[in-house]
């Protein structure tokens, strides 16, 4: 059963001129109109879940059409896509240390709190400060 640019709009959370520029980008495509409305195959959802997953992560639209085209031969694309997987594994250990931190400096009573030794090893990624006792 297709879906028409309504519902997928409706569904995805994006607006009907994002889908139609994404259409244009080469992302997503109709497989036909319902009157005069495009028309998708519910697998259109996936992908605009990952196109959504991707944008969050930082890749650009340009990466998302080539990751969206990509052949197994394509080995300059595989390097990219190593590549990124390192840079998101470099934000997730600074995106840890700070919710380490946080969760920390919620229940902390040093003050003032950015002073606190172990918040501070916290946010520098000390291996030691893995489970700081309260200050």
């Amino acid at each position: 059963m297709l879906l028409d640019i309504g519902e997928v709009a409706q569904r995805s959370g994006l607006a009907a001129s994002a889908l139609r520029f994404y259409e244009r980008k080469g992302l997503i495509s109709a497989v036909g109109r319902n009157g005069l409305r495009r028309a998708y195959e519910p697998e259109t959802l996936s992908r605009l879940a990952l196109i959504a997953c991707a944008r969050s992560a930082g890749f650009t639209l340009t990466e998302i059409a080539a990751l969206l085209h990509a052949k197994p031969s394509d080995e300059t694309l595989r390097e990219r896509v190593a590549q990124k997987a390192d840079e998101l594994d470099g934000r997730i250990a600074q995106l840890t240390r700070m919710r380490d931190s946080l969760r920390h400096a919620a229940s902390c009573a040093h003050d003032p709190l950015v002073d606190c030794p172990a918040f501070r090893d916290l946010v520098r990624g000390d291996p030691a400060s893995t489970t700081p006792p309260t200050t």
